[in-house]
């Protein structure tokens, strides 16, 4: 099967000249639409939840960016992708995710990890690794199978509450499909791997067969940021409630709280909400902070714009 090219322009709905903010307010709006907390078609919306992910994914990070912008028109051509200078040693191959070389590489197709073979055949972190060091020669001796790895999209409520999803793996030159119960563990973070062993390539003259890692990559939520286990959501509030105080709702990922704001609060200041955001390696709970930006009004009427003189008068400006 083919790799299917995915236009991450076109699943944001922005034109390839777009900015990174505008890139970031269609991936929120968009996010905060088919998130499956909120959508009625559950499924769908989960679906459509990923791919936002991924093209954002993508699209947010300059360096990928880059390399999307680089695939043009004739990435699909007769004889395969021909990488430019700087794209490094992954080379993708024919719908499979090719680790290795030659004849001995080691070719497997991924289902279930949130991403699509062509994030992964193009951005993905698989790799095949033999515990012998590089896949040159065929010693005599036994050898251990190469480990794989593919990169596992988890969301902050998955990394929050743990789950059990089924993924997918179909072997080079076989029909047959091996479906894992992968348990995504409560806390998981950024970049661990979750391992299945001796579910890598067979070794060879009886040696043991490698290990499965997934990767894991948060998904990007329209909500928060991620440092650490810490969660951090950013809010614009009028000048008015700034000076005289007010009170916020707040989402978590457990649902809205309150949030009281004190009269004087400035811009840029950061407000805690203890134990809101996702378990550490202790088990114990990060925050939320809430980072208060000052929204500015850019249009005011006439009347506003005399108060406002007013209130300069009143401050000697």
């Amino acid at each position: 099967m083919a790799v299917q090219f995915r236009d991450y322009y076109e699943t944001l709905g922005v034109p390839k000249t777009a900015t990174e903010d505008e890139i970031r307010t269609a991936f929120r709006k968009l996010a905060r639409k088919h998130h499956p907390d909120v959508a009625k078609d559950k499924k769908t919306a989960e679906e459509k939840f990923k791919e936002i992910n991924e093209a954002y994914e993508v699209l947010s990070d300059p360096e990928k960016r880059t390399k999307y912008d680089q695939l043009g028109a004739g990435w699909n051509q007769p004889g395969g992708f021909q990488p430019p200078p700087g794209w490094g040693a992954q080379q993708p191959g024919g719908g499979f995710y090719q680790y290795g070389g030659g004849d001995g590489g080691v070719e497997f197709e991924f289902g279930g990890t949130g991403f699509s073979d062509f994030f992964e055949a193009f951005f993905g972190g698989g790799r095949g690794r033999s515990a012998f060091g590089g896949f040159g020669g065929r010693p005599a001796t036994a050898e251990r199978g190469a480990d794989v790895e593919a990169d596992i999209m988890v969301t902050l409520e998955e990394a929050l509450h743990g789950s059990i999803r089924t993924v997918s793996l179909r072997r080079a030159g076989s029909n047959k499909v091996e479906n894992y119960q992968v348990k995504i563990p409560r806390g998981v973070h950024e970049g661990q791997r979750i391992r299945l062993a001796g579910q890598g390539e067979p070794g060879t003259r009886g040696g043991k067969s490698g290990d499965l890692f997934l990767r894991v990559r948060l998904a990007r939520h329209p909500d928060f940021s991620v440092e650490g286990s810490d969660l951090i959501h950013e809010v614009k509030i009028e000048p008015w409630r700034a000076v005289l105080g007010s009170e916020l709702v707040v989402p978590t990922l457990e649902g809205n709280v309150r949030l009281k704001i004190p009269p004087g609060t400035q811009g840029g200041q950061r407000f805690r909400l203890r134990e809101r955001g996702l378990p550490g390696v202790s088990g114990k709970r990060g925050d939320l902070y809430v980072d208060v930006q000052i929204n500015v009004p850019k249009k005011l009427t006439d009347r506003e714009r005399e108060i406002w003189r007013e209130l300069a008068k009143l401050h000697g400006g």
